[in-house]
């Protein structure tokens, strides 16, 4: 962070420069192509757990239920690449693929190279600490202790929200560790050598049913926030198609019915429109 910078301004300049730098022109396929070529590429990853994983041999996850949706819903045929979620963003946004079947978090930089489909989860952030650390209930116990994310995730755009929130009461951010990955941040969490994570709801969920004696779940440490499939800019036909395709889900109680299969709960309070812009997305969010 260069002298002088908040936090939040740091963050945004960051998260703008990651992707201007690492997103190209879209050349997907409109959906007039993809109806005349007979079929859609999509992308998914393999290891984000309840999202898209392995299991014994076969994928998992909401995303891989909601392809089959989407295969028996389109008179087209679904073509399914699996990447590395290193590179799936950027081979969306270059046109390689369609659409990014993925956990991806909106954030204001990703909606520079991305319009979104109507959200499949939240993303509201939630701190995570240990299970035996009764120190540490509330937002305002994170006073200056440190926390844990994963370097360039969307978690990092928001945590100016957490400052402020501490900030209101007095108190102030702590130290802030980046990690490569999320379990490494939890390794750490769980030896001491870091106070708390920062994670979707999702994900913290996630971890506690399956760690309940080493972890337990805190407060919210941000506005609401959404979990949903990036589409490449300029596509309005297909982005359209996949709305009515969501829309579809929600009037059937098939969406409802794959969220309490892989999230223990249905959100029903989740936008039902596309996601397109900055503006709308603070507005939904209550970004200021």
């Amino acid at each position: 962070m260069k002298q002088g910078m908040t936090m939040k301004a740091w963050v945004s300049t960051a998260a703008a420069t990651v992707v201007l730098g690492c997103f190209g022109i879209a050349q997907a396929s409109e959906l007039a192509a993809i109806e005349k070529q007979g079929f859609m590429k999509v992308a998914t990853e393999d290891n984000y757990s309840p999202f898209n994983y392995i299991d014994r041999g076969n994928p998992a996850g909401i995303n891989k239920d909601l392809l089959d949706e989407l295969r028996e819903y389109s008179k087209f045929d679904i073509e399914q690449e699996i990447l590395p979620w290193t590179g799936l963003l950027a081979s969306v946004s270059a046109g390689q693929y369609d659409v990014a079947l993925t956990g991806a978090i909106i954030t204001d930089a990703r909606l520079k190279a991305f319009d979104f489909t109507p959200p499949i989860a939240s993303a509201q952030h939630y701190f995570l600490t240990r299970a035996g650390d009764d120190d540490i209930n509330t937002v305002a116990d994170l006073d200056g202790k440190t926390v844990g994310l994963q370097a360039g995730s969307a978690l990092l755009e928001r945590l100016p929200e957490l400052e402020e929130m501490l900030e209101a009461q007095g108190k102030s951010l702590g130290k802030v560790v980046q990690y490569q990955s999320y379990p490494e941040a939890y390794s750490d969490l769980a030896i001491g050598r870091i106070d708390y994570v920062i994670n979707s709801v999702v994900s913290v969920n996630e971890v506690v049913k399956s760690k309940s004696k080493v972890f337990k779940k805190g407060e919210a440490v941000s506005g609401p926030g959404f979990v949903s499939w990036p589409v490449p800019k300029d596509n309005p036909e297909l982005l359209a198609y996949l709305t009515e395709f969501f829309l579809h889900l929600e009037q059937t109680g098939k969406m409802a019915e794959l969220q309490k299969k892989w999230f223990g709960e249905s959100f029903d309070q989740l936008p039902s429109e596309a996601i397109t812009s900055v503006e709308q997305y603070r507005k939904l969010t209550a970004v200021q």
